[in-house]
């Protein structure tokens, strides 16, 4: 039955509406509203499967609303939301004699709101494992719908060396989760899961990131240092306890580095030659700074170590900003004392924030990564804090959390993909993967 809507005496004379049994109101000059028409095509892939599909859609003046394309393993998912200016089954009429001519399945759906077009996604979610199982994207899954939070779009961004999976998401409308309730929500999931579940909000800042900070014992290099100084100086498990605790929070990190120090007294300075020329980069670090630095990023070193080590690093890898401690020496050999202000939890905070006022990077586009207690203040001030492999009471506190020993993770954080940095790699010579 037809239903006459009033007139709205506000608006002047305006002609009342009238919806038809197809319930498609007509427009003002009797012509019927376009009709919103979804089609999705499925089957193989290969070059020309767009442009059959939209040469059919041109030859019936169909109007782009949205289009969305996925190929998983050399299958492909084609789907456009249309509106038609008349009649939608002849264009299914068409379609259904086309595509599947080309192997090709299409289905079409008529009918709905022609304004709704894919929500705006609030937060990218990036999950990584080795591997990433059904049952682990499960429980991510769940961990989402438990919210009301829709998952928008999934594409991988990385499968070396771990799988790493983007997910844009939107929150619901009504009630929408805090981001501290969808983080812990999706750290439990990620514990349950035992994957890495980094969340950042969507937006220009995500990608606006301008400098990076590393800590560097246990973060850009594998090990500790002072710890292999005090190897060479025969007190390596009483430094290593005095390290363990500082990196817990136990005991403030100025006073861990005097007692640490102090039991180097007497050592040659031959030794911090050696232990330099010893040193081991994390995995990836070199591919990380290397693709940071192609994408225009400012990379720097903030070290509750030496600077007689930390400066061979920063000429190796080419960074911009370093900030380390310095040991006196006197006749060649270790006094066991620091000279000028140490490098601790605040300092590395201040570091950073030198560092990007000498590079005119606002604060809230910089990036910290760093393991223990004493990269707190550095990872808060930051406006993206990365722990990495770190303590548990540094990775609740931080942004996200790595618990991977690949240092090239930080780079799919940051939205850059696996195929991005290989490919820019293979262009100078220097694409290569390492047996894991």
């Amino acid at each position: 039955m037809s239903r006459a809507i009033p007139d709205d005496p506000s608006d002047g004379e305006v002609p009342a509406f009238v919806l038809t049994d197809a319930g498609t109101p007509p427009t003002l000059d009797g012509e019927p509203d376009p009709v919103p028409v979804l089609v999705t095509v499925t089957g193989p892939d290969f070059p020309g499967v767009n442009a059959a599909l939209f040469a059919v859609l041109a030859e019936h003046d169909a109007a782009m609303l949205d289009v969305q394309q996925a190929t998983i393993h050399r299958r492909i998912t084609l789907s456009a939301l249309v509106t038609l200016p008349g009649d939608p089954a002849r264009l299914q009429a068409a379609l259904e004699l086309t595509m599947p001519s080309l192997g090709l399945s299409v289905s079409i759906e008529t009918g709905g709101d022609a304004s709704a077009v894919h929500p705006f996604s609030t937060h990218v979610v990036l999950v990584l494992g080795r591997p990433i199982t059904a049952a682990n994207f499960a429980e991510v899954a769940r961990g989402l719908a438990a919210l009301r939070v829709n998952i928008d779009r999934v594409r991988r961004i990385a499968d070396y060396p771990v799988t790493g999976l983007e997910l844009r998401i939107s929150l619901p409308a009504l009630n929408p989760p805090t981001d501290t309730a969808l983080r812990q929500a999706l750290a439990a999931a990620g514990r349950r899961a035992r994957c890495d579940i980094a969340v950042q909000r969507v937006g220009l800042a995500q990608r606006a990131k301008r400098l990076i900070v590393f800590d560097v014992d246990s973060t850009l290099i594998q090990g500790e240092v002072i710890e292999m100084l005090a190897a060479r100086a025969g007190c390596e498990d009483e430094v290593r306890a005095i390290t363990e605790a500082a990196m817990r929070g136990e005991i403030e990190f100025a006073e861990s580095l005097h007692k640490r120090v102090g039991a180097l007294a007497g050592l040659p300075v031959s030794a911090l030659d050696e232990v330099a020329a010893e040193l081991e980069l994390t995995p990836g670090a070199r591919t990380t700074v290397r693709t940071l630095k192609r994408l225009g990023y400012r990379c720097g070193v903030v070290s509750g170590g030496f600077s007689t080590i930390i400066d061979r690093l920063v000429d190796d890898l080419g960074l911009d900003f370093s900030a380390a401690n310095e040991l006196e020496i006197v006749d060649g050999r270790l006094t066991g004392r620091v000279l000028g202000p140490v490098i601790d939890r605040a300092g590395k905070a201040e570091a950073l924030r030198r560092f990007a006022d000498e590079a005119a990077v606002p604060i809230e586009q910089t990036v910290a990564v760093g393991d223990g207690a004493n990269d707190l203040d550095m990872l808060a001030a930051a406006g993206l804090g990365v722990a990495f492999n770190a303590k548990p009471v540094v990775a609740a506190a931080a942004d996200t959390a790595l618990s991977y020993p690949y240092l090239d993770a930080v780079l799919f954080i940051l939205g850059v993909t696996r195929d991005e940095i290989e490919h820019a790699d293979a262009a100078e010579g220097l694409l290569r993967r390492v047996p894991l």
